[in-house]
């Protein structure tokens, strides 16, 4: 007779349904994968503290702005990461920030403009074994 299995907390997490996450946070509807930057290399060095520098391309202007930044990391066990609240004031969409990394995954950024217009990019990003990369 073996040992008992130990179920692991991510194995028994449901999985979360990413455009429903999208739609609920951001609106549903097209997402055009332009104007977004997320200026990351494809493996991260620290899994811990992965910078995550957002840049959208995008006039903020009174009538015309980027109103919400939502960064998703598909894998992560609650994978909103981050929500930013925007208006015109700003100036320019230019974001910076650490998250940590669960492992390897799909990290998405979703800027939705005052008009409703969804713009976003995915990356996917490596994570080495043990949260370092040699």
């Amino acid at each position: 007779m073996g040992l008992p299995s130990i179920a692991r907390a991510e194995d028994a997490a449901p999985a979360v349904n990413i455009d429903e996450l999208i739609a609920k946070k951001v609106g549903a509807g097209p997402i055009a994968m332009e104007k977004v930057t997320l200026d990351i290399p494809a493996t991260a060095e620290n899994a811990a503290l992965v910078r995550m520098p957002i840049m959208v391309d995008h006039p903020m202007e009174a009538n015309n702005y980027i109103q919400t930044v939502l960064l998703i990391i598909d894998s992560n066990p609650n994978p909103e990461i981050a929500q930013f609240d925007l208006t015109p004031e700003a100036g320019k969409v230019s974001l910076e920030f650490r998250a940590r990394m669960a492992k390897s995954s799909k990290v998405r950024v979703i800027a939705k403009s005052n008009s409703g217009k969804l713009y976003g990019l995915v990356k996917e990003i490596q994570v080495a074994a043990g949260g370092c990369s040699g």
